[in-house]
C-alpha cells in the first residue's frame, strides 16, 4: 500500500502507519472529490429519473443541478425538486450557471447528437449510459458505462470463482 501511495506523494511515517483523517483528505484531493461538482442529467426516462433521485451523489460532492430532455411530455415535469428543461435551453443555462459534468441517459440513436449538443454548450465532462461508441474531441473527458459489459464482467467473475 505504501508503495502505491508513494506515486502521489509522501504519506504517513515508516513504522507508524497513516493518520487516517489526513490520508482521507489527501486522497479526496487526488480523486478530485475535495470540491463540489455540478452535474446535469440529460434524458429523464427510467435511468435518468432514477439517477436524479439517487441520494449518493450529494453525499460524495456531486450536486445534480439540472435535468434536460427533448420529449415535450417530460419538459416541465418535476423530479426530486428539479424541473425538467428542454435540451435546447442547455447552452444558455450553462452560460449563466456552468456545470462540470453531464450524465447522458438517452437511447443509442440519440446519444451522439445529445453529446454534441452538450459539448457545444460548453460541458467537457461526460458520463454516458448510452449503449454506443461516442466520439468526442480531445478536450472532453468521456466515461462510458456499458451495463451489458458490466454484467458480462460479473458473469465471468461468478463463473471463475475458486
Amino acid at each position: 500500500m505504501r508503495k502505491d501511495l508513494s506515486f502521489f506523494g509522501s504519506f504517513g511515517k515508516r513504522g507508524l502507519g497513516y493518520p487516517v483523517d489526513e490520508l482521507t483528505q489527501r486522497m479526496r484531493g487526488i480523486l478530485g472529490l475535495d470540491h463540489d461538482w455540478r452535474i446535469i442529467i440529460v434524458g429523464v426516462g427510467k435511468i435518468g429519473a432514477a439517477l436524479a433521485q439517487y441520494e449518493g451523489f450529494s453525499q460524495r460532492g456531486f450536486s445534480v443541478v439540472g435535468l434536460y430532455d427533448s420529449d415535450r411530455a417530460k419538459i416541465g415535469r418535476e423530479i426530486h425538486g428539479l424541473t425538467v428543461r428542454a435540451i435546447d435551453d442547455l447552452a444558455q443555462d450553462n452560460r449563466e450557471r456552468p456545470v462540470d459534468i453531464a450524465v447522458i441517459a438517452v437511447p443509442a440513436d440519440a446519444a451522439q447528437r445529445v453529446v454534441d449538443q452538450v459539448i457545444a454548450a460548453g460541458v467537457i465532462g461526460i458520463m454516458s449510459f448510452a449503449p454506443i461508441q461516442l466520439h468526442v474531441p480531445s478536450k472532453v473527458t468521456l466515461n462510458a458505462v456499458n451495463m451489458a459489459m458490466e454484467l458480462e464482467r460479473l458473469s465471468f467473475a461468478l463463473s471463475n470463482r475458486e
